[in-house]
């Protein structure tokens, strides 16, 4: 009986070995749950694999925890900010995602091809929207919509751009004209005229076009939850400042860079005089309760009929 066990221990630790061995050798992992966050994260970024996302990244497809609980407490000073005192309707306003639209050079620049959409896919997608009656508005209306200025026009949908590259001047600027489509770019104020993107002249040329509005995504793209008073109204105010003396004219649309955000950072995007930011977070329903951590989805390469899938939820 016991050399029976003894040699069951044995096969069970050889069994435990291999299998480890298998794991290693072909970089296997385990099946993520089929509801979890991850997996719906990775459905919304089809360059995205969910095993590839550590917790920092996953929290910036969550609600900050501050932030949750300022939503559940509509008396609280916190929940003020958020607008939750005068939460007003909600309205389905799908708001698109973008960072590079170019072809990519470098074949070893991963992060740059996850992040690419191509200008022809780009072109297409556009066409898709205005084939199926999506009518495209500005940071600017969306503020309006939410305070009540005005109504949202039928299909609202909103395009965004963040860090405020060179490609969007040389291949996706050509393609809204084409279109004469609207959209947001959120700029890195501190990282104009550096290789890779606009330039003083593009910025005021595509800020003065009457397509496309300019927003702040900080001065250094700094990551702003946990970060000093100081460093948040720094990022936050001075790439507003800067932003407004370049263009000459109010910017007031804000993009939390890598989506990292927290309700302190939020209050000061408010109090720094932003009528609206957007997050990472996946949705697209949109209110006063979250005008600022406004939802984003991201359309990868979809076009056609799984572009609109996407956005009708």
């Amino acid at each position: 009986m016991l050399n029976q066990k003894g040699n069951s221990l044995v096969f069970i630790l050889i069994l435990v070995g291999f299998l480890a061995l298998l794991l290693t050798t072909f970089n296997l992992k385990p099946p993520l749950p089929a509801h979890s966050s991850l997996q719906k994260t990775a459905e919304l970024n089809q360059t995205q694999d969910p095993d590839d996302i550590n917790e920092d990244e996953l929290s910036m497809y969550q609600i900050p925890n501050d932030v949750l609980a300022a939503l559940n407490q509509s008396n609280t000073e916190d929940s003020s900010v958020l607008g939750i005192k005068s939460d007003g309707p909600t309205y389905h306003i799908p708001i698109l995602m973008y960072h590079y639209i170019e072809h990519v050079q470098n074949p070893q620049d991963k992060v740059r091809i996850s992040l690419n959409i191509l200008p022809e896919t780009f072109d297409k997608q556009l066409e898709t929207l205005i084939k199926a009656g999506y009518n495209f508005i500005t940071a600017s209306d969306l503020a309006d919509i939410l305070d009540g200025i005005k109504q949202p026009p039928p299909n609202p949908v909103m395009l965004t751009f963040d860090d405020g590259y060179r490609d969007f001047y040389t291949d996706a600027f050509p393609i809204l004209k084409k279109y004469n489509v609207k959209a947001v770019n959120y700029v890195i104020s501190g990282f104009l005229n550096q290789p890779n993107h606009l330039t003083d002249p593009q910025l005021k040329e595509i800020a003065q076009s009457g397509l496309v509005e300019i927003g702040a995504h900080t001065v250094h793209h700094v990551a702003l939850r946990g970060r000093s008073t100081t460093q948040v109204e720094t990022e936050v105010g001075q790439s507003k400042i800067q932003l407004e003396q370049k263009i000459g004219s109010a910017v007031t649309a804000f993009a939390y860079p890598y989506g990292s955000l927290d309700i302190h950072a939020l209050r000061i995007v408010k109090e720094s005089g932003f009528r609206t930011a957007v997050s990472t977070i996946p949705g697209s329903h949109v209110s006063n309760s979250v005008r600022y951590l406004t939802y984003r989805l991201r359309p990868g390469a979809r076009t056609g009929q799984s572009l609109l899938n996407l956005i009708s939820n």
